[in-house]
């Protein structure tokens, strides 16, 4: 790490190795940083894992949460910045896969510099209209009960109402910034994509993740997995070595000593 403090945007989970390429995580939904804990064990030495933590959870619970995605983006790309020293990738499930893929172009634009390759998970591509749902309107009850179709609430939370009333307010922000986001367009990332999801997921089907090749100029590759739409915690270990396969790929281009490449 920089000498100069981490970020409240992260979490860290560092291995013992050095780290010569970043992996920054952005999470689903209502998730939070501490979501990609376990990450570390199962990929390449050299990896190091950022968890994006945003307002509102773990150690910013009393923070305001942000229903903009805008804001998400630029204050993310903020903090990411002066970790741009080394190499660096981006994974986003659900909701942060939106958040990553904005991140990268906010990024390209605005500090000149690419990813390695974005890892885009059971999402649809921003481009692609999905069925018109305004989720995030709906009562707590029945609000609830769409984020328990996917299968996203830990089964304390079901049993205890208390608990419920402590994750609507986060969950409800996210739902409206995925539901509300209108994307613009702009060129496609130069960067790979691997895209991901949940043959079991009937919100995302294979044939909408197959679009996201439309945003890139390189490489595009898709995976599935057997569960449903939180398939990244059921089938992680199948996950993780496609994502620690291409990032060997990665890691296998770091020289020595490492500079950013800069887009002219």
């Amino acid at each position: 790490m920089p000498g100069s403090q981490l970020s409240e945007w992260f979490v860290c989970f560092p291995q013992d190795s050095p780290a010569r390429l970043r992996l920054f995580c952005f999470p689903y939904a209502g998730g939070s940083a501490w979501a990609f804990r376990s990450w570390p064990e199962w990929l390449p030495a050299g990896v190091e894992v950022l968890g994006i933590q945003l307002p509102g959870r773990g150690h910013r619970s009393n923070q305001k949460l942000l229903t903009s995605l805008q804001c998400v983006v630029e204050g993310a790309s903020e903090a990411i910045a002066p970790l741009l020293d080394r190499p660096f990738a981006f994974f986003g499930h659900s909701l942060g896969a939106l958040i990553c893929f904005e991140t990268a172009r906010y990024l390209r634009s605005r500090q000149g510099v690419m990813a390695g390759r974005l890892f885009v998970s059971g999402r649809h591509p921003p481009h692609v209209d999905s069925a018109s749902r305004s989720v995030h309107e709906l009562p707590d009850a029945e609000f609830l009960g769409e984020v328990q179709k996917l299968n996203g609430l830990p089964a304390e939370v079901i049993a205890n109402p208390e608990l419920q009333r402590l994750v609507l307010p986060a969950l409800r922000a996210d739902f409206y910034i995925a539901e509300t986001h209108q994307s613009h367009w702009e060129p496609p990332l130069d960067c790979p994509i691997t895209a991901y999801g949940g043959s079991r997921d009937a919100d995302v089907p294979e044939q909408s993740l197959q679009k996201w090749s439309q945003c890139t100029n390189g490489q595009f590759s898709l995976e599935m997995f057997p569960g449903d739409h939180f398939f990244i915690h059921s089938d992680e270990r199948r996950l993780l070595r496609s994502v620690g396969h291409h990032l060997q790929g990665l890691l296998s281009t770091v020289p020595a000593t490492f500079t950013h490449a800069r887009i002219n």
